[in-house]
């Protein structure tokens, strides 16, 4: 496959390639484009061009622009979520849901998109001001570039390219280097729809250098990233160089509070969606499961008995409900911190084994606060621990120890008091009797801390992706 630059399929300069393995089977899947230098300033040269005609097609003709990209999805959805599967080793079905998900995403934000009315200020609102009058219009930023993650990149690409698109802006898609396949795809779908050349371009390559020369480059307005904290500080840390806005979702550790009084059926139910979906690979997952002492033994055997009904198979059977992890690379990372978990003072009650890029799920009982696991060690896998407390005020405060703040759920009967955690918690969101693993595509999404910068929803992303203009009026009254 190659990269979309100037709306024409190009190889790298370079000539250099990138082998995408499927991580379930190790087979070769295809090679991309490893972008070069030279590549990235070509494809800022070409935004730069496009966005100036794009920004003058109005916003009713982009909207029609996008909705033709969505009869392709449509056409083309079951090639999308084959290669979604095989590319990243997440089961056919989760597969289909999220190619299933880019028209909710896209109605959404092109319809937002299409009522991005200016304000106004009136004459006399303020003495001094009687004879003038204020016109507050919304104006794209220009270039942005979209950095996508392996985890749900199309559910990301929906995200960070619709609002950018619809606003007018020229957007340079990053897809990440593990699995950019589908990301191409949904480019080429988008170029074929009648986006301009130059507004809609993917750049592939490996993160550390092809990312780096775009969050570098001085012409480029905006960067828009989701994935680890680390990159994400030194995308900013880029960004500050030139002053480029930028919008961080990243890492997170997500409290999964169970009073004595929840429902407890509830909250086992809620661990397979909150924690199994994508085999554990969700930044928003719930992460440390904090469960009140009284009902721990309980909510422990539970837990491993529904876990256990987990069907595991060939991703490509419909009926299977867990993948495997982008990588053995990765399986092997959450190998060793479940390891330490266990060198910490948990105990494994299920699960524990690694068969090359598929990590089996796994349940720790009895694990101290103190342990990485339950502070700032993010496990991005199908692991459960289970982190014991006395009372509502520790849980809060072990909820709250972590250098994460992305999202997080209390389970309680009692509402007064489940209020009384989620105020308390200091996240971008919160769920009462729900798992935390919940984002729609109109809230705004974001953490605190160090879980991210700004909030990404058809809400939210019309702040990130457009600028404030004021045009005065003066003396227009007499």
């Amino acid at each position: 496959m190659k990269m979309i630059i100037d709306g024409k399929k190009v190889e790298a300069s370079s000539g250099e390639v990138m082998k995408i393995i499927a991580p379930a089977t190790n087979k070769l899947l295809d090679t991309v484009p490893n972008a070069s230098k030279e590549d990235v300033d070509t494809a800022v040269e070409a935004a730069l061009k496009g966005q100036k005609v794009w920004a003058a097609c109005p916003p009713y003709q982009r909207a029609e622009i996008l909705y033709t990209f969505l009869n392709l999805v449509e056409a083309d959805k079951e090639h999308l979520a084959q290669t979604l599967s095989q590319e990243t080793g997440k089961t056919i079905t989760e597969a289909r849901r999220e190619i299933g998900n880019i028209p909710v995403a896209f109605k959404s934000f092109i319809e937002r998109g299409k009522h991005l009315h200016g304000q106004t200020i009136s004459p006399g609102m303020e003495s001094g001001y009687d004879k003038h009058l204020q016109l507050i219009v919304r104006e794209p930023l220009g270039v942005i570039v979209a950095i996508i993650p392996f985890n749900v990149p199309g559910n990301l690409f929906c995200q960070k390219v619709a609002p950018s698109l619809m606003a007018g802006n020229a957007v340079i898609v990053k897809p990440p280097h593990q699995n950019p396949l589908t990301v191409c795809m949904l480019v080429e779908l988008l170029v074929e729809a009648g986006v301009p050349a130059g507004v809609i371009q993917a750049v592939t390559g490996w993160g550390p250098e092809a990312g780096s020369y775009l969050t570098n480059h001085p012409d480029v307005h905006a960067i828009t990233f989701t994935g680890s904290t680390t990159v994400g500080i030194k995308a900013a840390e880029a960004a500050a160089k030139n002053l480029t806005h930028i919008t961080l979702e990243l890492g997170g550790n997500d409290p999964f509070i169970v009073c004595e009084d929840a429902d407890m059926d509830l909250a086992i139910e809620e661990i397979i969606n909150g924690r199994m979906f994508n085999t554990g690979q969700i930044c928003c997952a719930s992460k440390r499961f904090i469960v009140q002492n009284s009902i721990k033994e309980e909510f422990t055997q539970k837990a491993v008995a529904r876990i256990q009904k987990l069907k595991l198979g060939p991703i490509d059977d419909p009926e299977t409900q867990l993948g495997c992890l982008i990588s053995e690379e990765a399986a092997k990372r959450v190998e060793m911190q479940v390891r330490k978990t266990v060198d910490q003072g948990g105990k494994i009650v299920l699960g524990g084994i690694r068969d090359g890029a598929f990590y089996q799920p796994t349940v720790i009982a009895d694990v101290p606060r103190t342990a990485d696991i339950a502070l700032d060690m993010e496990v991005f896998g199908p692991v459960v621990p289970i982190i014991g407390f006395d009372t509502i005020e520790e849980a809060i405060e072990i909820a709250n120890a972590s250098k994460y703040g992305l999202s997080g759920c209390v389970f309680s009967r009692d509402f007064k008091k489940a209020y009384k955690v989620v105020s308390q918690l200091d996240c971008g969101s919160v769920v009462i009797n729900g798992s935390g693993f919940l984002r729609s595509f109109e809230m705004p999404f974001g953490g605190n801390k160090q879980s991210g910068i700004g909030r990404e929803g058809a809400l939210s992303t019309f702040d990130e992706v457009t600028k404030t203009k004021v045009i005065l009026l003066k003396n227009l009254l007499d």
